[in-house]
């Protein structure tokens, strides 16, 4: 693949999704194919280098999970022991979670506890403990641990917490010495400090007119470091940590980083991931797991303010497609990595979901209602049209995106769990799965389950 052809396939996606400025890099064997396009920043015109680097979100859940498996392999800690055995004092909300979750259940997002909690603890090296010793009032449990999958931010930084103890370093520091530095990263950096030294990406989100503006703040809190927040780098690099698992664990040198039973039990499925939208199939400690013809693959999305990433790769076929962006229609990509995994690896990716044309017959009383965590709040209600949703931000998550609504979506039915929006958002037909067994919804899922209220 010449990078020139790389080249004009995004650009193309870029400009018909309103995508300011975007990096991509494609490794087929041992070819690695870069290219770049468009700004960095459209105040100010810099062109996108495929030497840019973007924040990369919470593909960094990986990594950190990557460092848990790492101190698994030394014997420090086993993923089926409770995390209060590593952490002396761990509490959440609910007594019986804060002396029996797990390390393997916050790997895999089934703790139960509230995950969008992005409360900041100041910028110092003891930001991630401060965040983790708040957490008894914040973290109410959603549902019994181990029950169900709910993407869990907060749980990922008691992993970030449970690294730094068992290390003695800082999560920043134990990821350049244990991930970044072997596999010769020159562009992973974890700090607005490092990464003015780089030609940075800003994030853009859409401004009154529907065009991509400047997000109004670049950094993210310290303390959610090891769940996303902070971690910042050129798609070379997130390509080499892809490698890193495409290798079992071996780093280009030979330098064995993650034993080879580590690496694929990372890959191996633990928990259903309800619905039929945008994320995997399964769930596993670290990955997300897409069942597709020609698969597995395994992959991660990450956002921060006005910045998305992607990572997909397929294990036995040395294929991975990461790419970068800083604002405009995510899910507009989903055309170039099917394209791309097509050719290179034999992959067919299922389209996305779209309204069907004639929707089921359901109950509309099975959905609707009001549901609510500590951090949103959902209302569901009957119109002409079908089915409306209004998704606010509450508390900690509307400390970090306001007090706007999230979505304001007509819906009509799927199936007999899910609702479809009725037009695009972000480049998709976004969904939204009912979870429960009677007359009534127990719970409401976008990624994150929400208890009817």
């Amino acid at each position: 693949m010449k990078s020139e052809d790389l080249r004009e396939r995004l650009a193309e996606v870029a400009e018909r999704h309103g995508i300011p400025g975007a990096s991509i890099a494609v490794l087929h064997g041992d070819e690695v194919t870069e290219a770049a396009y468009g700004v960095l920043d459209r105040e100010f015109g810099y062109p996108v280098t495929t030497d840019s680097v973007f924040q990369t979100g919470s593909i960094t859940k990986v990594w950190t999970a990557t460092l848990i498996m790492q101190l698994v392999d030394e014997g420090l800690l086993t993923l089926d022991s409770p995390v209060a055995d590593h952490l002396p004092g761990f509490r959440v909300a609910d007594a019986h979670a804060s002396t029996s979750v797990t390390i393997r259940q916050l790997l895999c997002h089934t703790g139960g506890f509230e995950g969008d909690i992005f409360s900041d603890h100041g910028p110092g090296d003891d930001a991630v403990e401060r965040f983790v010793a708040a957490l008894p009032t914040p973290a109410r449990q959603l549902f019994p641990s181990g029950e169900m999958f709910s993407y869990c931010n907060s749980g990922y930084v008691v992993l970030g917490r449970i690294i730094e103890v068992l290390t003695g370093l800082t999560w920043e520091a134990a990821l350049h010495e244990r991930i970044a530095v072997p596999l010769g990263m020159t562009h992973a950096v974890t700090s607005p400090g490092q990464a003015i030294r780089h030609r940075v990406a800003m994030g853009h989100v859409p401004g009154p007119d529907g065009e991509p503006v400047k997000a109004p703040f670049w950094e993210m809190p310290r303390s959610n470091a090891p769940a996303g927040a902070t971690l910042t780098l050129t798609a070379r690099d997130q390509l080499r940590f892809a490698q890193l698992h495409l290798a079992d664990g071996l780093a280009p040198d030979g330098t064995r980083l993650l034993s080879e039973a580590s690496a694929a039990a990372m890959r191996r499925p633990e928990v259903v991931v309800p619905g039929s939208g945008r994320l995997g199939d399964h769930w596993s400690l670290g990955w997300e797991i897409f069942d597709w013809e020609g698969g597995p693959v395994i992959g991660h999305d990450g956002g921060t303010m006005g910045q998305t990433a992607l990572l997909r790769a397929v294990p036995g076929k040395d294929v991975a497609v990461v790419i970068l962006i800083n604002g405009g229609e995510f899910f507009g990509l989903h055309g170039l990595v099917t394209e791309l995994l097509a050719e290179l690896a034999g992959v067919t990716v299922p389209p996305m979901p779209t309204p069907p044309a004639e929707p089921p017959a359901v109950d509309p009383r099975f959905f609707a209602g009001r549901y609510e965590s500590v951090t949103q709040r959902a209302e569901v209600t009957e119109t002409e049209d079908g089915l409306r949703l209004v998704l606010w931000p509450l508390g900690p998550s509307a400390e970090l995106h306001g007090t706007d609504p999230l979505s304001d979506l007509t819906m009509v039915p799927l199936d007999a769990h899910t609702l479809i929006g009725t037009a695009r958002e972000n480049g998709e037909f976004p969904t939204v799965t009912f979870l429960g067994d009677g007359d009534r919804a127990a719970y409401l899922h976008v990624t994150r389950a929400i208890p009817r209220a």
